[in-house]
């Protein structure tokens, strides 16, 4: 397992999305209202919406382009849409966020 530090859990708002780059990924970083931090590719996979953007409730988030409904756990977009997103895995250590990614 690798780690690559991508931000600093301060520096992310509760519920407000974030755009980071990691290599050539945008990827969206959210941060719960219990202090976990999910991350999803950053494009909705219907026109390519800016999902940090997006409005979330509890662990989904919208597209602020079409309101289509995107799991932030599954990348999965909820019936009737359909679609996936890239979903990474996150680890917070001692106030900072990384991203798990394998070597």
């Amino acid at each position: 397992m690798e780690k690559k530090y991508i931000a600093d859990l301060e520096n992310l708002t509760p519920l407000i999305g974030r755009e980071v780059l990691l290599d050539s990924a945008k990827i969206a970083l959210f941060r719960l209202s219990d202090d976990s931090v999910k991350a999803i590719e950053n494009r909705c996979p219907h026109k390519n919406g800016p999902l940090a953007e997006g409005t979330v409730s509890g662990t989904d988030v919208f597209c602020p382009l079409h309101d289509y409904k995107i799991s932030l756990e599954t990348g999965l977009v909820a019936a009737p849409d359909e679609g996936c997103v890239k979903t990474y895995e996150t680890v917070v250590e001692n106030g900072k966020i990384y991203l798990v990614t394998n070597p």
